[in-house]
C-alpha cells in the first residue's frame, strides 16, 4: 500500500499499475484487497467519462474550432467534416488583403477587403483570428462566424498556433 501512495502525481497511471501487479505477485495479495478505494479514486482522476453533446433545440448552435499546426490534417479534417453533413456543418468565409483573382467571388472565397479596413476590424476586435502570409492579412471576423450560426449551422474553422 505505502508503494502506491508514495508515487509523485507525475508517475501515471501505467507505473503505478506496474508496481502494484509486481507487489501483488509477491505478496499473493490483489491490488484491490491492498489498496483502499480511495487510491483507485485517485488513479483514475485524469479518466473522465465522455458524453455525447446534445443541443437543446431552444440552443445557439456552437462554433468548433480545430487547431494544430501545419501538416497535421486540421484542414483535411474541417474539408471531411463540412463534406459528411454540409446541411449541418459550414465554414465561415475568412477576409482577406489579397488581390481577388479573376475566377474568384467576393464573399464565396474570402471577404475581401483593404488592408486599412482589416486592421481597423483588429483594432476593433472583431476578427475572431487574424495573421500574416506572404505579406497579405486573412482572418476570421465574429460576423462571418455568425453569418453561420445564423443560418441554423454549426460553423467550423481551423487554426495554426503561431
Amino acid at each position: 500500500f505505502p508503494v502506491l501512495m508514495s508515487l509523485p502525481l507525475t508517475a501515471g497511471f501505467r507505473r503505478s499499475m506496474r508496481l502494484c501487479r509486481r507487489k501483488s505477485q509477491a505478496n499473493q495479495q490483489s491490488c484491490y484487497a491492498r489498496c483502499p478505494s480511495s487510491c483507485y479514486s485517485t488513479l483514475a482522476a485524469p479518466y473522465e467519462e465522455v458524453v455525447r453533446y446534445q443541443r437543446h433545440p431552444a440552443d445557439r448552435n456552437r462554433l468548433i474550432i480545430l487547431v494544430g499546426p501545419a501538416g497535421v490534417g486540421v484542414n483535411e479534417l474541417r474539408r471531411r467534416l463540412i463534406a459528411s453533413n454540409p446541411r449541418e456543418f459550414q465554414s465561415a468565409v475568412p477576409h482577406t488583403t489579397r488581390v481577388q483573382k479573376s475566377y474568384e467571388m467576393n464573399g464565396r472565397e474570402y471577404h475581401y477587403v483593404s488592408k486599412e479596413t482589416f486592421e481597423n476590424m483588429v483594432y476593433s476586435h472583431r476578427m475572431l483570428e487574424y495573421g500574416e502570409y506572404k505579406g497579405y492579412l486573412y482572418g476570421t471576423s465574429i460576423d462571418a462566424v455568425r453569418t453561420v450560426l445564423d443560418e441554423g449551422k454549426i460553423c467550423v474553422i481551423d487554426l495554426e498556433p503561431q
